[in-house]
């Protein structure tokens, strides 16, 4: 963590400095994506050009000076139907036998056999070249990517530290107080306040006598000279002693978040394909994921905890939920064949705002309980690791009090009957009444349950319920 030791204005300054150069930056992250994404010739099939040259090069090795037959030199005319038909009839079956041959070419040469062997070898020659240069381009694609979402968080991060406010003045002469009636000094205090009102003190203390004092005490004093409700920072230390140390605490938000799981594997697995993740460190939000592994048993779930923890790895960074959902994309196209798509279903919480993100690739739709109803977030039907330009789909919704999240897996729906199997889960939420989310996760779990006697997939529920502080 960066200790400041500059003036108010000297903070302010550099701020602004650095939130220019990463813009900068990003910038030239994205003229260099630009530059790398010209025009190339990507084709799935043979050219017309690479049948002309396998033509040429059979004959260049079998013909010599014959010309009775005139294949080559019919096939190089623009509208030969046969060199079209030669290299459909290629593709489909990996070779070119006589019998695709025209019959003047049967009835002439002597030397058919050799002609077609030579020819089917230049053929493969050219289909070989053609999947390492599809696959060159694939992977140039992905470095693109790789490029365009650096210069994104770059652009992220440039406006977070732009949008960020000083607010030390206003604070710092009743945070030294506060702290000098329970003999500590404090020293080198920054106070921000970000774009959605959460606040931040870094602060250096040390104790003035023989007594200790926790970190965890201290945010109680924090908050008698700020307000509001507070908690040490992750990355800090947990003891104050007489030797002066860096102190960051962050300001707890105006909601809270409980969750409860319940889930089932797949009849005859004893392991779930599902994985997911409730991450409650970050400063001022709460992440809940929920991935389905494709297919069941200890195969799907080692890909979809793969999914959760580099998820969960990227948010802790500091990277965007967006950002981090389509890294984790880019990151399982480059494993190749050695991985098995999941889908990947993550809301952010943002508990100073009471905001709801939804970030969905390729997952079930999620149900947000209102004293309105219910109401269906869903998108996507592709799992990460597909598609190689693949974009998270984004949902936003203002979340209230007493409001519910509830995320389900594939497995869930999947049992309800008849088509509209959204409206029978809508339906059932609204009839219902529960008093804590582990009681709803299992209830929606049992209901759904109740339609297969033999769970022929994964099934998991994730539900959350969200309170204002008094």
């Amino acid at each position: 963590m960066l200790r400041y030791k500059t003036d108010r204005r000297g903070v302010a300054e550099v701020n602004g400095y650095t939130a220019k150069r990463l813009n900068d930056m990003a910038v030239s992250l994205s003229t260099l994506a630009r530059s790398c994404a010209e025009d190339a010739d990507r084709r799935k099939g043979l050219s017309r050009e690479d049948g002309i040259v396998a033509l040429k090069s059979a004959a260049d090795l079998v013909c010599g000076s014959c010309s009775k037959c005139g294949i080559y030199k019919n096939s190089t005319e623009e509208e030969s139907y046969f060199l079209y038909y030669l290299l459909r009839s290629f593709e489909q079956k990996g070779k070119v036998e006589l019998a695709d041959m025209p019959q003047s070419f049967l009835c002439t040469c002597r030397q058919s056999e050799e002609y077609i062997g030579q020819l089917n070898r230049s053929l493969g020659r050219a289909t070989m070249n053609l999947a390492w240069k599809n696959r060159f381009l694939e992977s140039r694609d992905t470095v693109i990517i790789q490029f365009r979402e650096l210069a994104v968080i770059l652009e992220e991060f440039a406006h977070q530290m732009e949008a960020v406010s000083d607010i030390t003045g206003k604070k710092e002469s009743a945070l030294k107080r506060v702290f000098r009636q329970h003999h500590l000094t404090a020293s080198e205090i920054l106070v921000l306040e970000y774009e959605n009102g959460q606040r931040e003190v870094s602060i250096s203390l040390r104790s003035n006598g023989s007594r200790c004092m926790t970190v965890k005490d201290a945010c109680r004093l924090v908050g008698q000279a700020m307000g509001g409700e507070w908690t040490p920072a992750r990355d800090g230390r947990s003891i104050i002693t007489r030797t002066e140390a860096s102190c960051r605490f962050v300001e707890e938000g105006k909601y809270r978040l409980v969750y409860g799981v319940a889930g089932l594997p797949r009849e005859g697995e004893t392991i779930s394909g599902d994985s997911f993740m409730v991450n409650g460190t970050l400063p001022g939000q709460v992440i809940t994921c929920l991935s389905d592994g494709m297919g069941s048993g200890q195969r799907a779930a080692g890909e979809s905890g793969r999914v959760v923890e580099l998820t969960e790895q990227l948010l802790e960074t500091g990277f965007s939920a967006r950002a981090a959902l389509k890294m984790v994309n880019t990151v399982l196209l480059l494993s190749g064949g050695e991985q098995h798509p999941a889908t990947l279903d993550l809301a952010c919480v943002d508990l100073h705002l009471g905001v709801l993100e939804m970030m969905k690739l390729g997952a079930a739709p999620t149900f947000v309980i209102g004293e309105h109803g219910v109401e269906v977030l869903e998108a996507g039907e592709l799992p990460v690791g597909i598609v190689n330009n693949l974009e998270p789909v984004l949902l936003s919704k203002k979340l209230w009090d007493e409001n519910w999240i509830v995320m389900v897996s594939d497995g869930i729906l999947d049992t309800l009957p008849g088509d509209e199997k959204e409206e029978v889960m809508r339906e059932y939420l609204s009839g219902s009444r529960f008093s804590q989310p582990q009681e709803l996760a299992e209830a929606v779990l049992g209901f759904a349950a109740s339609f297969a006697e033999n769970p022929r997939d994964d099934m998991t529920v994730l539900a959350a319920r969200i309170w204002k502080r008094k």
